[in-house]
């Protein structure tokens, strides 16, 4: 209906520093939904505030956007690494007690229970990094590899120490089971960090429906083109109209 408020759709980037590949979802996700990219700390306007590099100090900067009042609705995507924060912020409010995502949707990751290829950021050094990451198409095509170390390196540390840290809370069971959302797992053929089949390990999160969907590119495939915030943005439309309708107040 028009005058419904519009699904809001938090996304989460694969950096601190990536919330610009989500600038062009507002023209693409279509009507009803309005895409929300999560600034973490690190991140302009919030360059000035230390990094979170732990599963609690991530909860305790994204939490309470969550806790407010309800209203409608709301879905979460998260891209790459923003994947792994999407599932930890909705097994927080799933473990809570609290309404949570009416869809996690997921894109460019593998499930926690599988390994997620990548480097020790405690142990590696930054030519080990930079050959591992390029070689696994997790550095952008075309970068001038001295300055990408100088400039990105140091926040790239800093995201690999949250996802180890969100990896290894994930591993553990919670007292309230599984979720219970739906999920949406979007791969992509050509990507080695997370190719199609390991979307099938998602299902052990929920115990709601899974379903998988690829698209083509690599692991940057958030960047460039239409058709992912077109594909979630019809999820968000279908998981509006799905939901429960408000009680009336009064």
């Amino acid at each position: 209906m028009p005058d419904e408020q519009p699904v809001r759709l938090h996304c989460f980037a694969h950096s601190a520093e990536g919330v610009s590949v989500f600038d062009h979802w507002a023209a693409s996700v279509g009507p009803g939904v309005r895409p929300l990219p999560v600034l973490l700390p690190g991140c302009a306007p919030r360059r000035g505030e230390p990094r979170v590099t732990t599963h609690r100090a991530l909860l305790a900067d994204v939490l309470p956007r969550f806790t407010g009042p309800d209203q409608g609705p709301f879905v979460l995507y998260g891209h790459g690494f923003g994947a792994m924060i999407a599932l930890t912020v909705a097994r927080a409010l799933h473990e809570a007690g609290l309404p949570g995502p009416a869809l996690l949707a997921v894109g460019a990751w593998p499930p926690p229970r599988l390994p997620a290829a990548l480097p020790d950021a405690r142990r590696a050094t930054d030519a080990e990094l930079l050959h591992v990451l390029g070689g696994r198409g997790a550095v952008p095509a075309g970068s001038d590899e001295g300055v990408w170390l100088r400039a990105v390196l140091p926040v790239l540390r800093a995201d690999l120490a949250l996802a180890q840290s969100l990896h290894e809370a994930a591993r553990l069971p919670g007292p309230q089971g599984p979720l219970t959302t739906p999920v949406l797992v979007v791969a992509s053929q050509d990507n080695p960090l997370a190719a199609p089949r390991a979307g099938e390990g998602w299902q052990r999160w929920t115990r709601g429906p899974v379903r998988a969907r690829t698209v083509p590119g690599r692991h940057f495939f958030v960047r460039g083109g239409r058709e992912l915030p077109r594909l979630v943005g019809r999820a968000c439309r279908v998981v509006r109209r799905l939901s429960p309708e408000p009680a009336p107040v009064g």
